[in-house]
């Protein structure tokens, strides 16, 4: 019980001296690679830079204590950072106090509604979301990112709070005007990260490429031709913070705070389970809830505004070779003493060279491979893909992720609402006698008999399909249906309904209904209600074989006597006789 409410103490007994040093190692790797990633995405999210720091600082040791990843890194992510910018900037203007303090509150509903979903036992959830949703969102954002940063590549002004072609619009306009040597910081700051991970794939590539960009700015007198400067970070930890929590903004903030802090689970949990993929730990998505959810909770309280999983940053950790969640304690609190060293240096540091990391995160987020398998694999999945990537760029971010998710429920529903129904019969070409779809090998069918297989569930939304499938069958000769009900996983009151229903209707057309092999969980549901004495014991079979043997005693053997086909053995029986 006590490991239950304190998840570290399932893998503090691992620690030892070989793990310390691994540990170490490892969240020495990532607190290079947070420094930088945590400027950017503070300042896509509007905050001012040294917030980056904060949640970099608070975030993983929170869910390194209570998540049930050992592997995943938490803290800024750049999803997230683009929704809070698009949730506060229409309410306040980016950096300011009031943007800070509003965005304080937004973390703080965002913890609150992940830890509340945790508590309930509702990790499942994000089970609902499809990994599309999550593909189409990402590449929308990617590209709202890059559009926010171009003014700051080129070095042009760009009216803030326009629509995404609104911007694009104004950048073509204000093209002619682009500061050269602005735009030259940048390509130089996004070519070197470029090229560093290229050739030397386990350097810090975007550290050192703001380096570079910051000696072509000083090279170039970058100060006297309009680059403007980041400005020193304050080196020590993150101040307290209150969140506004008066009933007013928390009205105003509860829409985009249920939004952030679904996309921020489904996010944390995604990571968590691909990386588990490869270290086969168990993830327990609840534990991911409580631990993302008290993160974003204490955090508001710490200077640090909303964050998740970092897919970089634990891909990272885990390649490194960090063996408990330590690493991630390491991490915050190597990052610290970096901060207190170069945190001066930051002064030198351009903002078109952010602008050109920033774009170069943006590119990254897009995942091109996953796309292209989508459009040619599904065109509902396609549809899902198209429909959160465009309601991304052209309306709410929140409102983006909720259309995306009721697409992908749509489609699924209508998956689901349609279960595959064929009609089966004996091969007489394999021994012992195979069934076979006849819609795919052509074989003799019983004049008596119709064996239909089901699969799917019989629920509310399939309930129709199965009717109408069910009424066509009993328009020819065959008088008597067997359902083979394997693949029937789950039934509910409207799908037992049915087939009492259906039961008695081909009752009244002078047949009867019978099903084989029904799962314990179908039984026991027919057997709680009336329904299964309503159809009658005597109609359930438990295989194909018992099921055939006994309604052909039920049938009229007349037809059999005349009867040249010889479907069942039991056919061939009564014709020795």
């Amino acid at each position: 019980m006590l490991k239950k409410f304190f998840p570290f103490l399932l893998w503090l007994p691992l620690v030892n001296r070989k793990t310390l040093y691994a540990d170490f190692i490892a969240g020495l790797t990532g607190a290079v690679m947070v420094l930088p990633q945590g400027v950017a995405f503070a300042m896509i999210a509007g905050m001012p830079p040294e917030y980056g720091m904060y949640a970099a600082m608070v975030f993983p040791v929170i869910t390194a204590l209570f998540g049930s990843s050992w592997h995943t890194i938490s803290g800024p992510a750049t999803a997230i950072s683009i929704v809070i910018f698009a949730s506060i900037s229409p309410l306040a203007d980016p950096g300011s106090a009031d943007f800070i303090r509003l965005v304080f509150t937004l973390t703080f509903l965002t913890g609150v509604f992940q830890l509340a979903l945790g508590l309930a036992r509702m990790g499942s959830l994000v089970n609902f979301i499809s990994h599309t949703v999550v593909i189409g969102f990402t590449a929308g954002a990617a590209l709202l990112i890059a559009t926010s940063q171009v003014k700051h590549v080129l070095g042009i002004d760009i009216p803030r709070g326009l629509s995404f072609f609104e911007s694009w619009k104004a950048i073509f306009t204000g093209a002619p005007a682009t500061n050269v040597y602005v735009l030259l910081v940048a390509l130089a700051t996004l070519l070197s990260a470029i090229l560093i991970k290229r050739f030397l794939p386990r350097w810090p590539h975007m550290l050192l490429a703001m380096v570079i960009g910051s000696v072509v700015s000083i090279l170039i007198d970058g100060q006297a031709h309009g680059i403007e400067l980041v400005g020193e970070l304050p080196a020590h930890l993150p101040p307290f913070s209150v969140p506004d929590l008066s009933g007013d903004t928390l009205r105003m903030l509860v829409p985009s705070a249920f939004a952030l802090g679904l996309l921020g689970l489904i996010e944390a949990v995604s990571i968590a389970r691909s990386i588990a993929s490869q270290t086969h730990q168990r993830i327990d998505g609840n534990q991911e809830f409580i631990g993302q959810g008290l993160a974003n909770l204490i955090g508001s309280f710490f200077s640090s505004f909303a964050g998740s999983a970092s897919f970089t940053r634990s891909g990272v950790n885990y390649q490194a070779g960090a063996k408990t969640p330590l690493s991630a304690i390491f991490a915050a609190v190597l990052l610290l003493l970096i901060l207190l060293v170069v945190a001066s240096w930051a002064a030198y540091l351009p903002i078109p060279a952010m602008g050109g990391i920033i774009m170069l995160v943006a590119y990254n987020l897009i995942d091109f491979h996953h796309i292209r398998q989508i459009l040619k694999v599904s065109k509902s999945e396609t549809a899902v893909l198209l429909v959160t990537f465009l309601a991304t760029l052209l309306i709410d971010l929140e409102f983006a992720i909720y259309l995306g998710v009721i697409f992908s429920l749509i489609f699924y529903l209508q998956r689901t609402s349609k279960p595959k129904i064929v009609e089966v019969a004996p091969d007489p070409a394999r021994q012992p006698k195979a069934f076979v779809n006849i819609a795919r090998k052509p074989v003799d069918t019983c004049p008596q008999l119709k064996i239909l297989r089901i699969d799917g569930s019989l629920f509310f939304g399939a309930v129709s399909h199965v009717a109408n499938t069910l009424s066509e069958a009993s328009e020819g000769s065959q008088k008597h249906v067997l359902i083979v009900a394997n693949g029937i996983n789950f039934i509910d009151i409207a799908g037992a309904e049915l087939l009492v229903q259906e039961a008695k209707r081909w009752r009244a057309l002078g047949g009867d209904l019978y099903l084989s092999g029904l799962k314990k969980t179908g039984r026991d549901f027919l057997q709680k209600g009336s329904y299964w004495k309503e159809i009658g014991e005597e109609h359930f079979f438990s295989s194909k074989a018992d099921a055939i043997h006994q309604i052909y005693q039920r049938l009229d053997h007349s037809i059999c006597a005349s009867c040249s086909y010889r479907i069942f053995d039991e056919c061939k029986e009564t014709s020795n006789a």
